[in-house]
């Protein structure tokens, strides 16, 4: 059974769910998702884990705080640093997709001590993502959404319709194949619908630099920032759907430089939403990695 709670850390209230006693495995969502996307990973995982899954902050339950430099990378990172304190854990296997990847990537970097292994479901380690951005215009093209994202109107776009436009965006392929069920949409209408969810998620975004997707030919005179970050020393799985079209498969390449200990697995037939369209190898691939 899949439990809920809260955490009061780093300033803000957390919500998260939760299953299962034993070592402690996290599972961190992007955008524009919410706890309930590892629901299987949880069932399985919660057989001989604690298996927890936040809302990250700004996200359907959890608190949303109204300034955008409440969601950069250091205010993210630390609330994972002390939601495993707040659940008496020293040591843990930390999961994570898209945004939430992009929290993990630098757990790791800061925070190695406490990994056991890190698994990355399409999410790009901010070297490459940065290098790609500079240097591979088919991958600005794919980033081009970001800006939008970032605007003022951003709300009033995806909140339209009923938020039409942030489904068909986000999961149409996936509804087209019927991976993503309408009871599954009903309740994502919900996470969206929190007050104060939708600019939460958004914020993600106001507060990233994107430079090289704003001012590409400024931005590729300036030194790659990124490529000076620490080296990620945790064994680590990055799995990789090879049909994402936001994040491309450039985003990989290269990616040991970064990555001391690092295993790839490329799944051709899925995209972003590899978690939704393919639960059983993603549990798999996890549990391997987990045993190895």
């Amino acid at each position: 059974m899949i439990e809920h709670a809260f955490a009061d850390i780093n300033g803000i209230k957390l919500h998260y769910a939760h299953t299962g006693k034993g070592p402690l495995i996290m599972f961190l969502h992007g955008f524009p998702e919410y706890w309930d996307m590892w629901k299987e990973q949880l069932e399985e995982f919660g057989k001989d884990h604690l298996a927890v899954a936040p809302d990250m902050r700004g996200y359907n339950l959890s608190s949303k705080p109204a300034e955008v430099k409440q969601y950069r990378q250091k205010y993210l990172v630390e609330d994972v640093r002390q939601l495993v304190e707040f659940l008496g854990h020293k040591k843990f296997v930390l999961v994570a997709h898209d945004w939430g990847g992009a929290v993990a990537w630098t757990f790791a970097m800061f925070y190695p001590q406490y990994l056991d292994k890190l698994v990355i479901i399409n999410s790009p380690h901010p070297a490459t993502f940065e290098r790609e951005l500079r240097e591979n215009p088919a991958q600005r093209k794919a980033s081009k959404y970001m800006l939008l994202f970032r605007s003022p109107e951003a709300e009033s776009v995806l909140a339209a319709n009923d938020f039409s436009w942030l489904i068909n965006m986000a999961f149409g392929e996936i509804i087209k194949s019927g991976v993503l069920k309408d009871a599954d949409i009903q309740d994502y209408k919900k996470a969206w619908a929190q007050p104060g969810a939708l600019t939460g998620g958004l914020n993600y975004y106001r507060a990233m630099d994107v430079e090289a997707l704003e001012n590409p030919e400024t931005a590729i005179k300036k030194p790659a920032t990124a490529a000076m970050l620490p080296k990620i020393t945790v064994p680590t799985l990055v799995i990789w759907g090879e049909s994402d079209t936001a994040l491309l498969t450039g985003c990989i390449s290269g990616l040991d430089e970064y990555v001391t200990q690092l295993n790839i697995k490329r799944v051709p037939d899925a995209s972003h939403w590899v978690v939704h369209e393919k639960p059983l190898l993603i549990n798999s691939l996890i549990r391997e990695f987990i045993r190895q």
